[in-house]
């Protein structure tokens, strides 16, 4: 039947990763589609529906031409059909995209004679930009393909459809704030472990360095606090029809006291919500 149908929509800038994303879900038993012009989307749906595919996953991207603008009606009628797709929307900075494409010296689908790279980069962002807010952004700057598998795994084993999921990231300041980040807290303030030299190496996932951030009191207020407002406010969210709510908490450098934090909050509101958590920093590392 088709509401029984799991259909997972990839979108997003050239460059950012689809390909990973859309190979990693062929590789879970997804039925895979391709650069799909968007006004075919609901013809496929309906043929797949025939056959009984119970797991669909179709990339959507700039090469379906302004037939773009047609995906919020294109989802509406699925809607209404039973259908209710995940849509999952990669991006990246300028910078990760222009050195993506250095260095696998392949040609912007956008990119016409007498137009630069980064000309094409800010045309394709331009006219994505109204699907871009459609669901779950994942900002792909400086992650390796490795740890975008694994955050696309982690997003669809959380059943997305069914609720808010929410989503705790760490990350450095000194690597760039997340683009896909909705509330973000900087813990830069906060005693640093990383002067401590046998501490230095290691990350907030361990137990030495959980010691030595909870022993400190400014440590412990900060991270109540960012519970506190998160659960103020989740409420207010979940109100607003949001399926993701992606919570950042940054330090100097990624490893320690954001990790700590976000490890915390994860397990904090594991019970109240789909929770994820993610590090950035260690993922690219």
């Amino acid at each position: 039947m088709l509401r029984c149908m799991q259909l997972i929509l990839i979108s997003g800038l050239s460059g950012s990763g689809k390909s990973v994303a859309l190979n990693l879900l062929e590789d879970s038993g997804y039925y895979c589609v391709d650069n799909l012009p968007v006004v075919m989307l609901t013809v496929l749906v309906r043929m797949l529906k025939e056959e009984h595919t119970r797991k669909v996953a179709v990339a959507i991207d700039a090469r379906s031409g302004h037939g773009i603008e047609l995906l919020p009606e294109k989802l509406r009628k699925l809607g209404e059909e039973g259908v209710n797709p995940t849509f999952l929307y990669l991006h990246s900075d300028a910078d990760t995209l222009l050195k993506r494409y250095s260095e696998s010296r392949r040609r912007h689908p956008l990119a016409t004679t007498g137009q630069t790279l980064e000309e094409a980069i800010r045309a394709e962002r331009e006219l994505l930009e109204p699907i871009s807010g459609l669901g779950h952004r994942i900002d792909t700057s400086g992650l390796k393909a490795n740890a975008l598998r694994e955050w696309v795994r982690q997003f669809i084993e959380a059943e997305p459809g069914q609720g808010l999921t929410l989503m705790f990231e760490s990350f450095g300041f000194k690597h760039g704030i997340p683009l896909d980040a909705d509330l973000v807290f900087d813990a830069r303030c906060l005693p640093n472990p990383h002067y401590d030299m046998a501490l230095r190496p290691q990350t907030g996932r361990d137990q030495a360095v959980i010691d030595f951030l909870e022993a400190e009191e400014e440590v412990v207020a900060m991270r109540d606090d960012i519970a506190r407002f998160v659960a103020t406010w989740l409420p207010a969210y979940i109100r607003d029809n949001r399926n993701y709510l992606t919570v950042a908490i940054g330090c100097t450098g990624g490893q320690h006291r954001s990790v700590y934090i976000a490890e915390w909050l994860g397990r904090e509101f594991a019970k109240r919500a789909r929770v994820l958590v993610r590090h950035r920093t260690l993922a690219g590392t």
